[in-house]
């Protein structure tokens, strides 16, 4: 009974972060972790080494993102962590003190202390164990907080490389607690399909904790990111081995309840925030299409196709997406076009475009802060899957959105700086632990 309480407590918990207001941090947060208001101090930008360009290592870039301070939009610290893991994807603590990131090829996760100072982060952890400890895991990708947890998608798997693969659960301290595997037609694990196929495939992961729901999307293993991307596609055999499928999972007891069929690699997942809007978006890399992910009136989970990006005959590549706070835009980048656009998802059965603009000759992150005022891009997707020569831009970009256009602000140039490809951003503040720079007066909030 204690356990039953405690669930419903913390589900109860959840729901009142939803509803609380805040006016920074990125929309793409979990509801457990501790939430910025005021202001972003920093972008940390998890960034991948390439052989030939400054110290050649992957690292942690934190760019400076105060209005009126001296290095407003410039870099003011790079920690790099030695060699080339293919940096690629990063989370946050529930507490909000560190910062996890992951090497999709050689599986290492780098743990950041952004507490302490959090204009200068240091490395905190590695751990090195993670295949080992998961029972095969491979390729670390999205690491998301739960209360005292960090949940990590992976990408494969060390017996074949392919894209069968799970979730691994550890605790705040680094320490390994269970492998979650997903559902597959031959162990469906108690599930039930709602379609042809359970692939077993895995990439994202996102919680509705006020509805004890989570969702998991697909990508492709080891053997296919790890690939050129020009050579993969014309690998009729390759080109196969993409994920077609997302899960419903009980949350609190880690089970999957449920197989959708989602044709066309479902990446990136992004749930509502109103609690009576029991819904999320994903988007299909492969077919260019935006997925409704949601309950209908009988309570049953159902997936289905809302609308096109672009032009899906063109293969434009969604990647990253980001969701309003007020539930009612919807950001969608596009790799190949270098293309953000927005569309408006007041209905979410029917998504409408009403903007767009080229970033840039590639694009894959989007991060916006809370009030939707502030919108930053970042430019690598894979190490083998940029694209080459002049095309092959890295970048951060601040853009500041009236609702009507994106106005650029600063960006800065990776390969110039000597940094790298930038990935992923994630935002960090003072305000969190109390504490501000030597001569700074101005405050901000935290929603523990």
């Amino acid at each position: 009974m204690k356990a039953i309480a405690l669930c419903r407590y913390l589900a109860m918990a959840a729901a009142m972060v939803f509803c609380l207001p805040a006016q920074a941090d990125e929309t793409c947060m979990s509801p457990y972790i501790a939430k910025i208001q005021g202001q972003e101090d920093y972008v940390y930008v998890w960034t991948l080494g390439v052989e030939g360009i400054g110290d050649e290592q992957d690292k942690l870039v934190t760019i400076d993102t105060r209005p009126g301070s001296d290095t407003y939009g410039r870099v003011v610290g790079s920690l790099s962590v030695g060699g080339r893991n293919e940096a690629h994807h990063s989370g946050l603590s529930d507490d909000r003190k560190y910062l996890w990131a992951g090497g999709l090829d050689t599986n290492k996760i780098f743990v950041f202390d952004i507490h302490t100072d959090p204009g200068k982060p240091v490395l905190h952890k590695v751990i090195t164990d993670f295949v080992e400890s998961t029972g095969g895991l491979v390729g670390p990708h999205t690491f998301y907080a739960l209360p005292g947890r960090m949940m990590i998608t992976a990408l494969s798997n060390n017996v074949d490389h392919g894209g069968r693969t799970g979730m691994a659960e550890y605790n705040n301290n680094g320490e390994y607690i269970a492998t979650h595997w997903i559902p597959t037609d031959a162990d469906l694990m108690g599930a039930v399909k709602s379609g042809k196929l359970a692939d077993g495939y895995g990439y994202d992961v996102r919680v509705r904790a006020d509805l004890n729901i989570m969702l998991t999307s697909s990508f492709t293993g080891w053997s296919n990111y790890m690939m050129d991307f020009g050579t993969m596609l014309q690998d009729s055999a390759a080109m196969q081995r993409f994920g077609h499928t997302m899960v419903v999972w009980d949350m609190h007891a880690r089970k999957p309840l449920k197989v959708l069929d989602v044709p066309g690699t479902p990446l990136e997942i992004r749930c509502a925030w109103d609690p009576d809007h029991r819904y999320c978006f994903t988007s299909t890399a492969l077919t260019s299409q935006i997925w409704l992910i949601y309950e209908d009136d009988a309570g049953e989970w159902q997936a289905k196709a809302v609308a096109d990006i672009g032009d899906p005959s063109t293969i434009p590549l969604p990647v990253d997406i980001s969701i309003t706070a007020d539930d009612k835009g919807l950001w969608v980048d596009t790799f190949m076009e270098g293309k953000a656009r927005y569309f408006d998802i007041s209905d979410p059965h029917a998504p409408k475009q009403v903007y767009e603009k080229t970033i840039g000759s590639q694009i894959n992150m989007v991060s916006q802060s809370w009030d939707g005022k502030r919108v930053y891009f970042s430019s690598s997707l894979l190490g083998n899957w940029d694209k080459t020569g002049d095309a092959d831009e890295q970048y951060v970009k601040l853009y500041h959105w009236d609702g009507n256009e994106l106005k650029h602000q600063w960006t800065v140039d990776f390969y110039k700086e000597g940094l790298g490809r930038s990935h992923q951003m994630r935002f960090g503040a003072y305000a969190l632990y109390g504490k501000r720079p030597a001569g700074e007066t101005r405050l901000a909030a935290v929603v523990q």
